[in-house]
């Protein structure tokens, strides 16, 4: 888990910018348009079974922000762990505000199809809004809950990891999870989570690397 936690002037940190760069400007182009809509016609089809949806908008409702601050606080109070909770914050704050700008420079629509899940007593999150620009609410490239749920599983799987070297990978379902659930909640389409699972990927490294994450490790 060392190579997960890199300074900005590395290889993992170009390599990932390049490749997010990379696929955003393919979604500008619209490069990907047959396949992301052929995708989501998929996921309207396949819902319908009630256990299977509320599993699904459980799963999708996890990598909600206030979740994740709610997290980050407990870690925060944790003596043994503040040093995460610390990391954790800053990253929800840097990822929720990058990915508005983001939101507003690709200015794209969410999927038009209608969810037809049961009836939960709260709706389907909408993902972090474009907060500098108008039509937020609909914006989609890239997802928030795709770069949060990144974030909080790498920086648990590499504090879990001198003890836990195998289990802590099992922590990368997490994130695989909710993004195919984004996508069946038909909120994004693939490529929205996969460029935020990359750009999770990238700010985790990079932050995580100025937090001297490691020191976790230290036994003062």
């Amino acid at each position: 888990m060392q190579g997960w936690i890199f300074p900005m002037r590395s290889r993992p940190s170009v390599l990932l910018a390049a490749l997010f760069v990379s696929i955003t400007l393919l979604i500008m182009s619209g490069a990907t348009d047959d396949l992301d809509q052929s995708a989501i016609v998929l996921a309207q089809n396949t819902g319908g079974d009630e256990t299977i949806d509320f599993l699904i908008q459980i799963t999708t409702e996890t990598g909600d922000v206030i979740y994740m601050l709610v997290l980050a606080i407990i870690l925060l109070i944790v003596r043994r762990t503040r040093r995460i909770g610390i990391t954790l914050m800053i990253l929800l704050v840097i990822s929720t505000i990058l990915a508005g700008y983001i939101k507003c420079g690709v200015d794209r629509d969410r999927p038009q199809e209608q969810y037809d899940a049961i009836h939960l007593p709260v709706e389907v999150s909408r993902d972090t809004f474009a907060l500098f620009c108008e039509g937020g609410a609909t914006a989609s490239y890239p997802s928030g809950h795709a770069i949060r749920s990144t974030i909080i599983a790498i920086l648990l799987a590499y504090a879990l990891s001198m003890r836990f070297p195998r289990g802590a990978l099992l922590l990368f379902i997490y994130p695989a999870s909710v993004s195919i659930s984004r996508v069946l909640v038909l909120q994004h389409y693939p490529t929205d989570v996969i460029a935020g699972i990359i750009l999770g990927v990238l700010l985790t490294g990079i932050l995580a690397h100025q937090t001297k994450l490691h020191r976790i490790y230290s036994k003062t």
